[in-house]
């Protein structure tokens, strides 16, 4: 059976609506979409939201609304994201504000309605922002030799007697949200092609909404195991969020894509222009990002069509379709 991402809003986590109001003219243009949503036109074939051909639909804020996935606590990236902050003001010579939320439905939903201009988000869901909330993706976080990424790990608790996936059968897995990629989408894909393993059929699933969430349900004996993604994993063992010697990983997938940053498609191109050159101007030594993010040295230009192809090969596997009303 496929998997329908209904997009409600303040739902349940398997259910989001996102709604916002968008340009008449823009709904009504005949153009070519593709997957998107019918509110947004895809002219260049680039398979991301072009900017409305009217500059009457354009936004240009007073204040820039920024948020980053909510994969761990929004409490604690608001003092990382500081530094960046304050280097997107003086590049952009705009306020900007971080947006703390704690779901990626909301997230979608803010940069849908208009009320979030710039935000980070998660592998797995960067394609539902795209055709459901106009995102437009151009950055992502990188080692300085460009390499970048990282890999879903199924764990489990150091003492537990699951030893190779094919244990799980009969057991309950814990996942993260429906549009996470490592907390659901590639695990779903992995467990069913490679170890004829089907939720629901051969082991029970859990959903914790956040990765964080599953991590410390798995240190705690709270899930018998869970998917996650390693990259949040070893930040939150280098917090001491977590002690690692309560977990054991059974499985590690090839490395994906990881967090991508992007801004609305109907942003002015000019201030949209000068986000990305606070991106790729940031200076990363020294700064709370590079101490939170260690493996990273900086941020790197990404297209959304090809290095977001894994992303969307998953999805087919998983026969994700998303309805964006």
């Amino acid at each position: 059976m496929g998997i329908k991402i209904r997009l409600f809003i303040a739902t349940t986590m398997t259910t989001l609506l996102l709604h916002a109001a968008s340009s008449q003219a823009e709904r009504d243009d005949v153009c070519a979409r593709g997957a998107l949503d019918s509110r947004y036109c895809d002219r260049d074939n680039d398979l991301v939201a072009d900017i409305p051909t009217k500059d009457s639909d354009w936004l240009d804020p007073s204040a820039l609304i920024f948020s980053y996935t909510p994969v761990e606590d929004p409490a604690v990236y608001e003092k990382v994201w500081g530094g960046f902050i304050e280097h997107l003001e003086s590049v952009s010579g705009r306020r900007v504000i971080f947006f703390p939320v704690q779901s990626y439905a909301a997230q979608y939903e803010a940069m849908r309605s208009g009320r979030l201009h710039i935000a980070g988000i998660n592998t797995g869901g960067t394609p539902v922002a795209v055709n459901c909330a106009g995102y437009v993706p151009f950055a992502m976080m990188a080692a300085e030799d460009g390499s970048y990424g990282y890999e879903m790990e199924i764990i489990v608790p150091s003492d537990s007697d699951l030893l190779v996936p094919a244990d799980l059968k009969g057991k309950t897995l814990a996942f993260t949200s429906p549009t996470s990629n490592s907390g659901f989408k590639a695990p779903s894909a992995i467990l069913k092609s490679e170890f004829n393993l089907v939720a629901g059929r051969d082991f029970k699933s859990a959903f914790s909404g956040k990765h964080d969430n599953s991590i410390l349900g798995v240190a705690n004996g709270d899930y018998e195991a869970a998917a996650v993604a390693n990259s949040v994993l070893q930040r939150m063992i280098d917090r001491e969020a977590v002690d690692n010697a309560a977990l054991r990983s059974i499985f590690k997938s090839q490395t994906f894509p990881t967090t991508s940053f992007g801004h609305v498609y109907n942003l002015d191109p000019t201030l949209a222009a000068q986000v990305k050159q606070a991106f790729f101007t940031f200076p990363w030594a020294g700064s709370e990002l590079s101490e939170e993010f260690t493996t990273e040295d900086g941020f790197v230009s990404i297209g959304y069509k090809p290095d977001w192809r894994i992303i969307r090969t998953i999805d087919s596997a998983n026969d994700v379709s998303y309805d964006c009303r």
